[in-house]
């Protein structure tokens, strides 16, 4: 009897085993947006997921963008009938959301504006004040609705970008495919936007960066300003330091005012937010560095959902940041910054 359950116990552990040694961490990367993305999570039975992973980037960028002539997106720009997915009524939604906070600072109609300063899908344009005049009838929120499952505009030549919210979103979707999954430990990453679960593989949070806002960092290592550890939340960064031009001695910037239709001028280097979702934290961190930096602390104040770290440069050209209470405790480490 002895020898039996002896026996019997030996199996049952071997079996707990070999169905535990089955977890592994798997990484992948590749190319979506025009950015890279980083996955790295504990896939439960050990499989690579990467193939699912890119299913799921391929139908998403169907819907929503703006390279794609038949993208659902495209489609309503054109005017053409086209049936309004998951993917494009969720931003849509949460933008108009966004917008109505922030009262109007984050637009997805700010498209033509971007266009004409060259950073958005065409070239730049001999930019007027009449000319930005003329655009201002095209441009704001108020002026495009989802009514019964299909876009309303107020003007035909009204155009949409999710740009500003889509990759947040992207990551959310990622984040999702995983959970469906099994996996209860991942970090998903594409262009600087970030959702973790769980544990890294050392079992503790996920560490992540904070990049330096460094206009010329295209062209030596990135420096961190500050680390994080981050585990069940999203983290979404938002800067003017790497898109932009000068053009006769001026520096413009790829964040558009659409208010004004030119790009935005203040001391405001980078937004980080903390959300649940990418979505909404990749919305906030735009509509703020529209904003500036005491309008954001402000708006900042009344969402409970979020919670900030900027960097903004002082009288002295000195990094500066501000973090919201509920930030201060993901913190581990700051660089070069002063309170």
């Amino acid at each position: 009897m002895y020898t039996r359950s002896a026996s019997a116990l030996l199996l049952f552990i071997t079996i707990l085993t070999s169905c535990q040694s089955k977890s592994r961490y798997v990484h992948n990367e590749g190319m979506i947006f025009g950015t890279i993305y980083h996955l790295s999570y504990e896939s439960p039975q050990g499989e690579d997921l990467h193939e699912g992973v890119k299913a799921e980037l391929d139908h998403f960028n169907q819907s929503l963008s703006t390279y794609d002539p038949n993208s659902v997106i495209s489609k309503v720009n054109s005017n053409r009938d086209t049936v309004l997915d998951r993917y494009f009524t969720t931003v849509f939604k949460k933008a108009e959301k966004v917008s109505e906070i922030t009262d109007g600072a984050f637009d997805i109609t700010v498209a033509p504006m971007v266009n004409v300063w060259g950073f958005g899908f065409k070239n730049k344009e001999n930019v007027t004040e009449a000319l930005i005049d003329s655009l201002k009838a095209l441009v704001g929120y108020q002026k495009v609705k989802l009514i019964d499952g299909k876009i309303v505009k107020e003007h035909p030549n009204t155009m949409l970008d999710c740009s500003a919210i889509a990759k947040g979103y992207g990551v959310d979707v990622v984040a999702a495919y995983l959970r469906g999954q099994g996996c209860k430990n991942y970090m998903v990453e594409i262009g600087g936007e970030v959702v973790t679960r769980g544990v890294n593989p050392k079992g503790e949070s996920w560490n992540i960066g904070i990049s330096t806002p460094d206009e010329n960092s295209f062209f030596k290592e990135q420096q961190m300003q500050a680390i994080v550890g981050l585990s069940n939340k999203a983290l979404a960064t938002s800067g003017n330091y790497r898109n932009f031009y000068v053009e006769d001695g001026k520096k413009y910037a790829h964040t558009i005012d659409p208010h004004t239709g030119y790009p935005v001028q203040h001391s405001l280097l980078s937004t980080t937010v903390l959300a649940d979702s990418c979505m909404t934290a990749d919305a906030f961190a735009t509509a703020f560095m529209v904003l500036g930096l005491d309008k954001s602390i402000e708006i900042a104040s009344q969402v409970p959902e979020i919670e900030v770290y900027f960097i903004y440069a002082d009288e002295d050209g000195k990094y500066r940041s501000y973090f919201s209470e509920g930030f201060k405790s993901l913190i581990k480490e700051e660089f070069n910054v002063q309170q």
